[in-house]
């Protein structure tokens, strides 16, 4: 922990950041499993969610240089709410011991279980940089994928996947405006 600055400064340096790495991967990602399950078969096409999903982190962390927040950059201070970030990251990747037994018994509740389970990172999101996005993604997702896999039982896969997406979207574009506004208070 770093006892130099105060969780409060710490914080407000949290909140300054773009936050658009970790998305742009989950809607690329989601994108990939929506894209091959309109031509893949159950095993591959398991096998590609796992992979996708699994990747996420992987893909933010390179996208992360793109969008300036550079994830990897060891020369910024350390601060007390990356450390919770990774942990909410954490916490999303243990849900897979939720998804894999159900996936054993159900291929299609893969979606289901990994669509709701890694969203709910996004609440403790909110908490940190005080909007509501993250609790709107979140408790949204959760809604929709439920009510996706439910209303389309033949296509859970595509379903949940545009859903998920389409999440995504609105959210990038709400932290987007977000940091905009941030940057020109700032000014």
């Amino acid at each position: 922990m770093n006892q130099e600055r105060s969780l409060e400064a710490q914080r407000e340096e949290f909140k300054q950041r773009r936050l658009l790495a970790t998305p742009l991967s989950g809607l690329i990602a989601w994108s990939v499993i929506a894209a091959c399950s309109l031509f893949l078969e159950p095993v591959p096409l398991s096998l590609v969610t796992f992979i996708a999903t699994g990747s996420i982190v992987y893909i933010a962390l390179f996208l992360s240089k793109l969008t300036g927040e550079n994830m990897l950059d060891k020369s910024k201070p350390k601060n007390t709410f990356d450390r919770l970030f990774m942990l909410t990251i954490l916490m999303s990747v243990s849900v897979y011991a939720i998804a894999i037994p159900f996936f054993l018994e159900d291929y299609t509740s893969l979606p289901l279980t990994i669509g709701v389970l890694t969203g709910l990172m996004w609440i403790p999101i909110s908490w940190i940089i005080q909007h509501w996005i993250g609790i709107t993604h979140g408790v949204l997702r959760t809604i929709l994928v439920v009510a996706a896999w439910y209303a389309l039982p033949e296509h859970r896969f595509l379903a949940v996947s545009l859903v998920i997406v389409a999440l995504y979207a609105f959210a990038i574009t709400v932290l987007e405006l977000r940091w905009r506004r941030l940057k020109q208070v700032s000014s």
